[in-house]
């Protein structure tokens, strides 16, 4: 009887201790780390699909990547001059030739015993630094059109439709070359249709019909004649002689670096006298001097190249001959300045000698 009891204590005690063990494993911390790893095992067995992803063009990619790209703005002033007349270029600065020079060697390479053109264009590119003069802002990208002294053949379509009153500047405008010209009967015209603006690539406008004109704002939209485009203005004869025979230009910026605008336009053909050539470059890097931005010391035209289709020979120019090469803010205060600190000094002076005199 003795030995049964104590069976059951034994029996008993290890039941207790198998209650407590039980407890202890099945804690609220030990179910959520045992939750955890089953759904790592889970995880593990699905199986990872690798989606196949074809070309895709360069306009439609994450915009999150950033590639490292090559600087477009050229600089070779680290580089060491050339000591003869035979080097490799790339180890050298760019030679820089004068307007006469490079158009003469782009009339060599065009020669009937090579590219047999001898009327090809010639074509400037003109590498810009589009910074504004406010950090972190850039020049938008502009058209103009600039007057040149020698007229050529550009090639394109240019139909001018001037809008006017009064007999004197109608004429005025009919001999000047503008396609059509008008007043209020042409603004009825264009509103009932009979007239179409798609018709015309430039449009210019005197100021006396303004009034009467803006009925048409927004059917021309881009096109409303306006002072800063200078398509509005008095001088009807010098605005159509702009736009018939004017050099037009347009400067972009590059799409990955907004500092960066380049301007390629022609300027005139290789047959034409050279002279005749440089005036017009001179006239158009004027034109594009007028855009920039107020920085000071710093450069707006980074560099000039002429060349000529079909040949890949490019030529540097110095375009600092006919525009400032930096911007100064101050130099016309200053100047102004010191000629009233000299007028003073020469009137303390005269008053002086008058006194001494006395």
């Amino acid at each position: 009887m003795i030995s049964f009891i104590s069976s059951m204590r034994t029996v008993l005690a290890r039941q207790q201790s198998v209650d407590t063990l039980r407890k202890l494993h099945t804690s609220a911390i030990s179910e959520a780390a045992r939750k955890g790893t089953r759904e790592k095992a889970r995880k593990k067995k699905v199986k990872v699909e690798v989606k196949k992803v074809g070309f895709i063009p360069h306009n439609q990619r994450d915009k999150k990547i950033n590639l490292q790209r090559e600087n477009l703005h050229f600089d070779d002033s680290w580089k060491q001059l050339p000591q003869d007349n035979v080097y490799v270029l790339k180890y050298y600065r760019w030679p820089v030739y004068t307007v006469a020079n490079a158009i003469e060697c782009h009339r060599e390479t065009h020669h009937p015993s090579m590219y047999n053109v001898p009327n090809a264009p010639l074509i400037v590119d003109i590498e810009l630094d589009m910074r504004a003069e406010k950090k972190n802002r850039f020049v938008d990208n502009f058209q103009r059109m600039a007057m040149i002294p020698h007229k050529f053949e550009h090639g394109e379509e240019r139909k001018i439709l001037v809008f006017t009153k009064g007999n004197d500047e109608i004429s005025e405008a009919r001999e000047a070359g503008a396609t059509l010209v008008g007043g209020i009967e042409l603004i009825k015209d264009i509103t009932n249709g009979e007239l179409l603006l798609t018709d015309y690539q430039f449009v210019l406008a005197h100021p006396n019909i303004l009034p009467e004109l803006v009925a048409l704002r927004g059917l021309m939209k881009r096109k409303f004649p306006n002072p800063r485009s200078e398509t509005l203005g008095t001088n009807l004869a010098e605005m159509i002689e702009r736009f018939s025979n004017g050099i037009s230009y347009a400067a972009t910026k590059d799409e990955h670096q907004q500092d960066f605008g380049l301007i390629s336009t022609s300027v005139g053909t290789l047959d034409m006298d050279t002279q005749k050539l440089e005036e017009n470059l001179r006239s158009l890097l004027l034109d594009v001097d007028l855009i920039r931005p107020k920085r000071e010391g710093e450069r707006f035209i980074k560099r000039v190249l002429l060349k000529s289709p079909p040949s890949s020979e490019r030529l540097k120019i110095d375009a600092y001959q006919y525009v400032p090469e930096f911007y100064v803010k101050t130099a016309n205060k200053a100047s102004a300045k010191s000629n009233e600190v000299e007028e003073r000094e020469e009137e303390s002076s005269e008053k002086q000698e008058a006194v001494a005199a006395q």
